[in-house]
């Protein structure tokens, strides 16, 4: 026939569906061969982003702050006390949202830190600019356009590296990790591979023939019967984008294609009307983002020795609830940091309180705790990096959390 890889690259009858970046099949990157025991000792660093602006003081409630009511008369969480619908203690003075009540075991067990007045130093109230800074780790620099966690994949190459050595579970590759090392986004595991369209296995073998070591890839992946996973026994993952998310990337830890980054997100969080206390819009949202982490740390069972889980969101909410019942855009908020290495049962910052001089510009809560101190921490402690300079360009790391 003559055919020729020009002609599976213009005709589009075979397409390679999930891969994120072109380097992924043309570098001839080896799949490496691994047991068990070697993915168990291998870090893993899972990545979520809450979009749309988390509220930081509903998610983790300051009701020991005695301004924390006055500034919120309908929407506040109220204080613990022996009923349902109220702030789950942590410490004394912070808890959590009723909604994330799945999340107080792995505090309890020690696996679970928060961070509070935690964010990025640029004072963006535009949920793009913030996101892209975030994700590109280098708040107000629009210049740099690979992310933060490409970055870290850069700066520790690994000959034994596999094709899924960072994977997004989602339609389009974040911004987090854009750039030249090899990534991988996909929406179902189970769909990774081939879209053949109207091709013969004539023509899907030479176009395998051409791309040896992405097929090798797809072979890999199919081996482990995406379709037939299940969950370790009583694990239930919400039934939605980000559950199932979830649920794939917990199945890519255990069945050992060589995993080491991977990302999820979940959306509609920002909540300018109609936000509820501990029931409406903002709960129904936090209970699947925390049932959901909860579900992933519960399945990996003493997997989760090796994988440390980190939340982040663009910006916080504005402190005094608007008229319509919500929340405008913001500056800090909370985030949380969760797996066997964390070390949990802790809420951490500096809270900066809630009283009108105490807030940034008037209206928000205000940042104590710079996002990439806490990735930092993560990179440095968890995932071996070493040259933060490469990874964070411009940061001046002020002090330590020592949150692993």
């Amino acid at each position: 026939m003559g055919i020729t890889r020009r002609y599976f690259l213009k005709s589009g009858s075979v397409a390679l569906a999930s891969f994120a970046a072109t380097p992924s099949f043309l570098m001839r990157t080896a799949l490496a061969q691994t047991d068990a025991g070697h993915a168990a000792d291998r870090p893993i660093l899972v990545a979520i982003f809450q979009r749309g602006a988390a509220d930081g003081i509903s998610m983790v409630v300051p009701f020991g702050d005695k301004h924390y009511s006055t500034v919120r008369p309908q929407i506040a969480i109220p204080e613990p006390a022996r009923s349902e619908e109220r702030a789950i203690d942590l410490d004394g003075f912070f808890g959590l949202h009723p909604s994330l009540g799945s999340l107080k075991p792995i505090y309890d067990a020690g696996h679970l830190a928060v961070v509070h007045a935690v964010g990025s130093p640029d004072s963006t109230r535009s949920h793009f600019d913030a996101q892209d800074y975030m994700e590109s780790g280098s708040p107000g620099n629009k210049s740099l356009s690979d992310g933060w966690l490409n970055r870290y994949l850069q700066a520790t190459p690994s000959t034994a590296a596999t094709p899924f050595r960072a994977v997004a579970l989602g339609a389009t590759l974040p911004r987090t990790l854009a750039g030249s090392a090899p990534t991988v986004a996909m929406q179902r595991a189970a769909d990774f591979g081939l879209r053949a369209g109207q091709a013969t296995p004539e023509i899907e073998a030479m176009f395998a023939d051409m791309y040896k070591d992405t097929f090798a890839a797809v072979k890999k992946l199919r081996s482990v019967n995406p379709q037939q996973y299940t969950p370790a026994a009583g694990v239930q993952y919400p039934n939605s984008a980000f559950g199932q998310a979830l649920l794939q990337i917990a199945q890519l830890v255990k069945s050992n294609v060589g995993m080491q980054v991977a990302f999820a997100d979940i959306g509609g969080l920002d909540t300018h009307a109609n936000q509820g206390a501990a029931r409406g819009q903002l709960a129904n949202r936090l209970k699947e983002f925390g049932d959901g982490i909860a579900s992933f740390y519960r399945d990996l069972g003493d997997g989760i020795r090796n994988v440390v889980i980190v939340t982040m969101t663009e910006f916080g909410r504005a402190i005094h609830q608007n008229g319509s019942g919500g929340t405008d855009h913001g500056h800090a908020s909370s985030l949380f940091v969760l797996g066997g290495p964390v070390k949990g049962g802790k809420v951490y910052g500096q809270w900066p309180g809630l009283a009108p001089e105490q807030l940034y510009e008037g209206r928000d809560l205000a940042l104590t705790t710079d996002f990439r101190t806490v990735f930092s921490e993560v990179l440095i402690g968890h995932m071996g990096a070493t040259d933060l300079r490469k990874i964070f360009p411009g940061f001046k790391q002020a002090g330590s959390l020592k949150i692993v």
